[in-house]
């Protein structure tokens, strides 16, 4: 089979390569990738800056989906011609994260799903939702269900506020979602343009952060001085006083991204304890989520006919793609559309 892996870090180095497959061994799958999404995660496993340390080569990618082609011995759950999705973690069913659980992230801990082929536990899959399309349903592994889980992690009810960072892949579908939920959303990009098409998704009120920094202070206008119920914070050490500055008191941090900081170390910065002592913030890690997570999110999606965000590409241009996403300059998800 073909796929693309890292035998050496960088974008440029990304190689198509001939791999050799395998048939479905007792209670695996063999899927048949139709499309491929990629998360900054996989930008930073690219370049060597996530897990400097991976042993390699590695095929990257955790977002994939795709049509079983074969089950091996023993398994129930799926049949050929089943639409299919990857789960993020390939050891978490349920329940609370553990040290256990959250190993075998695909494009990670194991190979991921940039291949024509890739073979999984019958517990690591689910159901894609049925209007959706391949590329569609590749978006949601990742992105979407950890959007779903920030959400989920404060507890909010229909006209909480909620704050989002930018226009990615984690951002658009918490706008898609806290819309479903009757939810208010505030939002702040680079990007007039981008802002503009967030608000045919749900966005409320949007700001352009290089032409007013302050995004906190405005946030505290457009709430009467309150603060956002949550802030989806997708930044990392840069924006997170911001955060906390733009946040109600009691409120919640979904701390999700380290956009602002490579691993989300910076020297330079400081975790800004006072504030968060002041407004008694609760900051929460979310690092994607389980099967039953995903399971239940794509009943919402199901439900409500939601539609993801994506733009896609052929697989022959992993690496412009890859490039893009560094630039910044897309919006929602990119993903990649494999040849027949």
């Amino acid at each position: 089979m073909r796929a693309w892996q890292i035998s050496t870090f960088g974008i440029d180095s990304l190689e198509f390569a001939e791999r050799s497959g395998r048939e479905p061994g007792p209670g695996e799958v063999q899927i048949k990738i139709r499309a491929v999404s990629f998360n900054y995660r996989d930008l930073m496993m690219v370049k060597g800056l996530y897990n400097p340390k991976m042993k390699l080569p590695r095929i990257p990618c955790s977002d994939g989906a795709g049509e079983v082609t074969s089950v091996g011995e023993g398994v129930t759950a799926w049949k050929p011609g089943d639409r299919v999705a990857g789960i993020f973690m390939q050891n978490w069913a349920d329940g609370p994260p553990t040290p256990a659980k959250t190993k075998g992230a695909l494009g990670g801990d194991i190979d991921g799903v940039l291949a024509e082929s890739v073979v999984l536990n019958e517990a690591g899959l689910v159901a894609m939702p049925a209007h959706l399309s391949f590329d569609e349903a590749a978006t949601l592994p990742c992105a979407a269900v950890t959007a779903w889980n920030a959400l989920a992690a404060a507890g909010l009810k229909p006209g909480a506020t909620v704050l989002v960072q930018g226009t990615g892949g984690v951002s658009i579908f918490a706008i898609q979602f806290a819309r479903l939920m009757g939810m208010r959303v505030l939002g702040i990009s680079s990007s007039d343009e981008k802002l503009e098409h967030a608000r045919t998704l749900g966005l409320r009120a949007g700001l352009n952060y290089r032409q007013t920094p302050e995004w906190d202070r405005w946030v505290l206008d457009q709430t009467g001085g309150e603060g956002a119920d949550l802030v989806v914070e997708v930044g990392g050490v840069g924006t997170l006083p911001r955060s906390l500055g733009a946040l109600r008191m009691g409120g919640v941090i979904a701390q999700i991204g380290v956009l602002s900081g490579p691993g989300g170390s910076n020297p330079g910065e400081q975790l800004p304890l006072p504030i968060i002592l002041h407004k008694q913030a609760r900051i929460r890690g979310i690092y994607v989520g389980s099967r039953s997570d995903f399971e239940e999110m794509n009943s919402c999606i199901a439900l409500a006919a939601l539609k993801p965000i994506v733009e896609c590409s052929s697989w022959h241009q992993v690496r412009d793609v890859l490039k893009k996403m560094e630039s910044g300059s897309h919006f929602g998800k990119l993903a990649v559309t494999l040849d027949e």
